[in-house]
């Protein structure tokens, strides 16, 4: 028998077992031909209740606490050790974190095996990898401050830190029209000076298309580094999962999966737009990559940046905390790199303008659009609702139209097709109000297909674009076009924009939701930085009130104002993030015994319970953020019990879900 099976004889195993009762390690006995291949971090199979099952091996320990005999592991199924302690720790953290379990957790973190990638030769082991300092590394990093960082106040004592390995944390606002994924890049090549390792996450493919590009030019080779994203496919993604592994590589960039990548000795984690709900994790236990990688920074003693265009309220409760730095670029600095706002429906434009009130396209953006186009520079124009015509009503009394069969909304999908049903695609051709008895619709909401096609006759022989869901386009040329866009998929073009105009703005504006102000600021700025500065004819016009105070934000480009008023609100208001809250969704009578069996602090604070679907309600559960740690424990033994008990109905338990609604 091995030494090491004999002096470690017992294997600490995660199961892969989601049952709140079930969430802990299992101690299994070491075959003596296992000795060499059960090794911390790889893949097995076990029994379980009579069943096989696949489980992670956490540690080998020299005895067990379990009082009767040990089953033996069933296999080794591969003795690559693809949880890492560090990362193991990690989802014990975010399980607890998200009232979650374990293997919930880990089926986020580590990618499904893929045998033939792990035996292709090549891969360079974790005690080979050579620091980015060592001859022959290939990794040539400049030690100078960049001027990109020169120009935000602590900008570049931040980089410093990061080549001093201290772990320093920032929140940046990013100046109108700068070329983030660079900035990026250079952090993470001053982390890589400091011999070590970086995690950046983005919100999708498009944006890690441009990191990738831009980490590649900064550190003059793609050898160093890793791109991970759903869209890989399985042996690619498994392949660069294992390069990070291996040590391979010591930075990973990726959407929020890859948050969880492990990266030997982490000096930086970073993400980018924290606030698109792009990075919220729809499966259990539901973390957001930002707090993933703000607990991965705290247990790693790594520095991190959450970055934007516009901040969150998340983000400005760690510079009111003292967590993080503000870093940010000084006001003339500001002004001078921003485009010239002008918004539509305040006192002074109703004066100029009577029917700016009513227009969706007033005489100022009319005006903006055509010198922008005589400069031969291109219009971005950003609608907040894709296809044609997306919600119809009543011409007469204005009632919402809805299909007669399941009460869903009808639409138009282009100018000669009947109204159609949304929800189950049946045609309306014969659509008579129940109202009223008109057969007349109008438009109720305009989208990006119809407005492509009005402007298209307004500006013949200017050419028109679109990009959204049906197709988004990455770049377009310095040249005069129209750009039609659904939020989040505006293209960078070349040299800026010459103007552009944020139409509809109610619709983001009026939704019923906490964030609502918070995501039309985040869209509005993230457009706003595409356009050329004030000096060289670039403008933004904005059909809105503009004595509004996401409006007021968007005129002076200060992200931080709008964010620390909204943070105060809800501090007052008792709202995420100045307090922490869960929510508690199920049948009626399940949600009623969970809340009944657990052990609530004294201070939570339980609001409804709301109708949500047929026979599902809604129980908000708030406390104090420093009872946070507590609410989590109570709501996930209550979860083990019912879980013991086993409970027929599903309840599901979210921490500070980002919707509200």
């Amino acid at each position: 028998m091995a030494a090491e099976s004999i002096e470690f004889p017992v294997a600490r195993v995660s199961v892969d077992i989601p049952l709140p009762h079930l969430d802990r390690p299992f101690d299994y006995r070491v075959p003596a031909k296992f000795a060499e291949t059960a090794t911390a971090g790889c893949r097995v199979r076990i029994r379980f209740a009579g069943q096989l099952v696949d489980g992670f091996i956490l540690d080998r320990v020299s005895q067990s606490t379990h009082q009767g005999k040990l089953l033996p592991l069933e296999r080794v199924v591969s003795p690559e050790p693809i949880l890492s302690p560090a990362i193991a720790r990690l989802a014990r953290a975010v399980a607890d974190r998200y009232a979650g379990t374990m293997a919930d957790v880990l089926r986020l973190a580590v990618p499904p095996r893929h045998a033939r990638v792990e035996r292709e030769a090549g891969q360079t082991p974790a005690e080979a990898w050579q620091s980015p300092a060592a001859a022959g590394s290939g990794l040539v990093v400049r030690l100078d401050v960049p001027a990109g960082w020169g120009r935000y106040l602590a900008g570049a004592a931040w980089l410093r830190a990061l080549r001093e390995r201290r772990p320093a944390r920032a929140v940046w606002s990013a100046l109108p029209g700068e070329d983030w994924p660079v900035r990026v890049a250079e952090a993470v090549a001053a982390t890589a000076a400091g011999d070590r390792g970086s995690v950046v996450i983005v919100p999708d493919a498009r944006d890690l298309d441009r990191l990738d590009a831009a980490v590649t030019a900064v550190l003059g080779s793609a050898d160093h580094h890793v791109a991970l994203s759903a869209a890989l496919g399985p042996a690619e993604r498994y392949r660069r999962f294992l390069a990070a592994s291996r040590g391979s590589v010591r930075i990973v960039l990726g959407t929020r999966a890859a948050a969880f990548a492990p990266v030997r000795d982490l000096g930086l984690v970073a993400i980018w737009d924290d606030g698109d709900d792009l990075h919220a994790e729809p499966r259990a236990p539901y973390p957001h990559a930002r707090a993933v990688l703000l607990a991965r920074a705290e247990l790693a003693g790594a520095a991190a940046l959450v970055a934007g265009y516009a901040r969150t309220a998340e983000g400005q409760q760690l510079v009111a905390t003292g967590w993080a730095y503000d870093v940010v670029a000084p006001r003339a600095t500001t002004r001078a790199r921003a485009p010239r706002v002008v918004p539509v429906g305040d006192d002074a434009q109703l004066a100029r303008d009577a029917a700016a009130a009513s227009a969706r396209l007033p005489t100022s953006a009319w005006a903006a659009a055509r010198e922008a186009l005589a400069t031969g520079a291109p219009v971005l124009i950003q609608v907040p609702r894709r296809g044609y015509i997306p919600a119809v009503s009543c011409a007469r009394c204005g009632e919402p139209a809805r299909c007669q069969h399941c009460r869903g909304p009808l639409a138009l999908s282009s100018a000669t097709a009947p109204p159609a049903c949304r929800w189950c695609a049946r045609p309306a051709a014969a659509y008579t109000c129940p109202y009223c008895g008109a057969r007349a619709l109008r438009a109720a909401v305009i989208g990006a297909r119809r407005t492509a096609e009005e402007l298209a006759r307004a500006f013949p022989g200017v050419p028109v674009r679109t990009s959204g869901r049906d197709g988004i386009l990455a770049t377009v040329p310095a040249a005069p076009a129209l750009v039609i866009t659904t939020p989040g998929a505006e293209p960078v073009a070349a040299g800026g924009y010459g103007a552009i105009l944020l139409l509809d703005t109610w619709a983001m504006l009026t939704r019923a939701d906490l964030r609502a102000a918070e995501e039309a600021l985040r869209r509005w700025l993230a457009a706003a930085a595409l356009a050329k500065p004030a000096r060289e004819g670039g403008s933004v016009v904005v059909v809105c009130d503009g004595r509004l105070a996401a409006v007021q934000a968007l005129l002076r480009f200060d992200p931080g104002w709008f964010a620390a008023n909204e943070l105060a609100q809800r501090r007052e208001l008792g709202f995420p993030p100045a307090v922490r809250m869960a929510t508690v969704t199920g049948p009626p009578t399940a949600v009623a015994g969970l809340l009944a069996e657990a052990r609530l602090p004294e201070c939570a604070e339980l609001l409804g319970p709301v109708v949500v679907g047929q026979g599902s309600e809604r129980m908000l559960v708030r406390v104090p953020r420093s009872a946070g740690k507590d609410l989590a424990v109570a709501l996930r033994s209550a979860a083990g019990v019912r879980s013991a008990r086993k409970a027929p109905d599903p309840v599901r338990i979210q921490i500070d879900p980002i919707d509200l609604v």
